[in-house]
């Protein structure tokens, strides 16, 4: 039985719903963004194993240029501030905040060279996302054993330095879409003063303007990125991190309300919602 018709068929089906309900054009949407990522890993795999013959974080250049693309299918265009405070060539550790499946995007638009991330161990069985994330050099941590978690830090400790890699961390350690930063978890800080390396904050403006799984809202919409000035902690212990990570959540939380703001028609300011964390 030939599968084609039932296929377009329900395209179709899909395509004219999408036009009736805005809440079948989010989901529409947002089920073709994760085609769009299966099929796009999928491609870049072929050609990071051809390139580079394996893992290395040399093969996220190679991604990123892929997943820049994916901002001209959706209409988002990002406004990005600071970007030279990226581009040190000298370990470091990148924390930014975490607000949906779409973070991606901003992290590839701005990703310095030799930078790696970290994510969750369940990501590495996505099929060929978890390939592409592997052949990217992303470590992987199972948050459910925090004996793992904490060798693996202290392995990318060592690592980062030896092998001069910046670490993009987002501290709040889940997706965050409720207007406002949630406090952080302290494996970044611990992380960059382990290694003596600055931290360098990064915030994203609120998407709520144009993506809200609440309201089922997903259009077109602009992302003002905002790199703030590097952290130092040369000197620095354990016994600093409340402070450090303190300072570094306060600079970006005044950072995504002031950029996350918006002009209305009487001259006013609106802030983001603010919504109960998930």
């Amino acid at each position: 039985m030939e599968l084609w018709p039932w296929l377009t068929a329900a395209l179709l089906g899909l395509l004219l719903a999408a036009q009736r309900s805005r809440a079948a054009r989010f989901y529409a949407l947002l089920g073709f963004y994760c085609a769009l990522c299966l099929c796009v890993s999928t491609v870049a795999s072929v050609v990071c194993l051809l390139r580079h013959g394996g893992r290395t974080v040399d093969n996220m250049s190679i991604i990123s240029w892929f997943v820049r693309s994916f901002k001209y299918v959706y209409g988002l265009r990002f406004v990005v501030s600071g970007r030279p405070k990226l581009e040190v060539d000298s370990p470091c550790v990148i924390i930014s905040n975490h607000q949906s499946i779409l973070d991606m995007m901003g992290l590839m638009e701005i990703l310095p060279k030799r930078c790696v991330q970290i994510a969750k161990r369940e990501l590495l069985f996505l099929g060929p996302v978890g390939l592409i994330m592997y052949l990217g050099g992303v470590f992987f941590i199972n948050r459910q054993r925090s004996s793992t978690a904490v060798t693996v830090m202290a392995d990318l400790g060592e690592r980062m330095v030896k092998e001069n890699l910046k670490v993009w961390i987002y501290p709040e350690g889940t997706r965050n879409d409720n207007g406002d930063l949630l406090p952080f978890k302290k494996g970044a800080f611990y992380l960059a003063i382990q290694a003596q390396v600055p931290i360098i904050p990064v915030v994203y403006s609120s998407f709520s303007s144009f993506y809200n799984l609440r309201t089922k809202l997903f259009i077109s919409g602009t992302v003002k990125v905002q790199v703030l000035d590097a952290v130092p902690t040369r000197g620095l212990t354990v016994a600093d991190v409340p402070k450090l990570m303190d300072t570094c959540h306060q600079a970006m939380r005044s950072t995504f309300l002031e950029i996350s703001a918006r002009p209305q028609e009487n001259g006013a300011i609106q802030g983001p919602q603010v919504h109960p964390a998930q």
